[in-house]
């Protein structure tokens, strides 16, 4: 299969086993926000077509968020990377208005201890027994960033057992050092995700 997309090959079918994870589609990485993810917001139009589908289909979706208490250990002032973000009950916290979660979406937060930092959604969640309750076996992840909360996401779900699909139309990176966001994208074909596009899927 082709690296950069599968419409080379057969299209692939949702069916029963397959889940959708949206990660962390939050004001505070969209533009304008605390700690925005350069076109960030072009996510959320191409999520939400996958989010119709998987509901369509009855298949589960589950979004991930950041949740981070005021003092969290990834804040600048508390000698972390990152300005403050995501504040647990906080506008920027919230998802993106535009994001079309339907009803049945399972929020996981994460981030929650001030002492650890998450960038996965399997990081001190319940996520994986979660999906597993579902029957999910094959994942499709989208959402931000690239690099950091998609990349830690799909490495996990990979070690938790599952079989996951990136969507590499519905990702954006913060772009820190040029070359990240393809980087992460080939680290995690090379660890075993499946690229794809919404034009290969059916």
């Amino acid at each position: 299969m082709n690296h950069e997309t599968a419409g080379d090959a057969s299209l692939i079918r949702i069916a029963a086993g397959d889940g959708l994870v949206v990660v962390d589609v939050q004001n505070d990485f969209l533009p304008g926000g605390a700690l925005a993810v350069p076109g960030g917001d072009r996510v959320v139009p191409v999520l939400n077509r996958y989010l119709a589908l998987f509901n369509e289909r009855s298949l589960p979706i589950f979004a991930t968020r950041d949740w981070h208490p005021a003092n969290h250990c990834s804040f600048q002032d508390h000698g972390g990377p990152w300005p403050p973000h995501c504040v647990a009950n906080t506008p920027g916290a919230a998802f993106a208005p535009a994001l079309a979660l339907p009803p049945a979406t399972v929020v996981v937060s994460k981030g929650t201890d001030a002492r650890k930092e998450a960038y996965s959604g399997f990081q001190g969640t319940d996520l994986a027994e979660r999906l597993r309750a579902t029957g999910a076996r094959r994942l499709f992840v989208g959402g931000l960033a690239t690099e950091f909360c998609v990349r830690a996401t799909v490495t996990d779900a990979i070690s938790e057992g599952f079989s996951v699909c990136l969507l590499l139309d519905a990702i954006q990176a913060l772009e820190i050092k040029p070359g990240d966001a393809r980087r992460s994208e080939q680290e995690m074909i090379e660890r075993g995700a499946v690229a794809l596009r919404w034009e290969d899927i059916a």
